[in-house]
């Protein structure tokens, strides 16, 4: 089966861009980093791809707030060509600032504000997998980073029970084994209903605040020292790749599966 080709938005302050790339190249797809305004000047070459990732960052500094200038130029310039990817068979992803910009272009519902604690927060997190998606197939639980100041997801009440119903709650912050090592409160921002991600377009547009592009290694894990002791003394073989991986993987699997 012919591999699924990824393209990554870069541009103005979008930071996360190689890493993305490095870890759908991993899971087995062909990746091409594409300035934004590349694309704008050609934009049919969106036609090309099977899977949209809007990575991690600081678009145009979150002077405006985080995400809405990057998310204002794709809706002035390359809104039509959005709405037919989005259309067809294909898949999206945006992750820290990319899921920021998806809800500010109305793709997924709710908003992301500022962090409870008023401040840019760096650390890891567990999440449990609640929602339906190619993206989060045969995953219960992840442990990733994450590096944000305006992560708190929020959403009115009526949209969080539409949302509940459809299944469109990606990921909520639990506290599991990375929150316990490291004595950790579960939800790190005040997020309503400890969302950490959301789902749109039946399950193919995933939005999140966590990293999983920063959680492909198992020597990434902060807990990765004692998890190495425990597994040596158990006779367990180390493993190589951290739980990360099994998103990108899911994305390039849903066209080559």
């Amino acid at each position: 089966m012919k591999k699924p080709n990824v393209i990554i938005f870069s541009g103005y302050g979008l930071n996360c861009e190689e890493e993305t790339k490095f870890a759908f190249e991993l899971a087995g797809a062909n990746a091409n980093i594409v300035h934004i305004n590349d694309l704008i000047e050609k934009p049919k070459q969106l036609k090309n791809y099977q899977i949209l990732a809007i990575p991690g960052g600081f678009s145009y500094g979150d002077d405006t707030g985080s995400g809405k200038a990057y998310a204002n130029k794709l809706k002035n310039h390359l809104w039509d060509e959005l709405v037919k990817f989005l259309d067809k068979d294909s898949l999206t992803i945006g992750i820290c600032n990319g899921f920021q910009i998806l809800t500010n272009l109305g793709l997924l519902p709710g908003a992301l504000t500022f962090n409870d604690n008023a401040r840019y927060t760096d650390r890891w997190v567990d999440i449990r997998i609640e929602g339906n998606s190619p993206w989060l197939e045969g995953i219960k639980t992840l442990s990733l980073p994450i590096a944000h100041g305006e992560g708190k997801y929020f959403s009115d009440k009526k949209t969080l029970l539409n949302m509940n119903r459809a299944k469109e709650i990606a990921a909520r912050y639990v506290e599991g084994e990375i929150c316990k090592y490291q004595n950790l409160k579960p939800n790190p921002n005040g997020a309503i209903e400890d969302i950490a991600g959301v789902l749109g377009f039946k399950g193919r547009v995933l939005g999140m605040m966590p990293h999983p592009e920063r959680a492909m290694f198992f020597t990434q894990l902060p807990n990765w020292p004692y998890l190495k002791e425990k597994y040596m003394r158990e006779n367990i073989s180390l493993p190589v790749y951290a739980s990360g991986l099994k998103i990108f993987k899911n994305g390039v699997n849903y066209f080559t599966a």
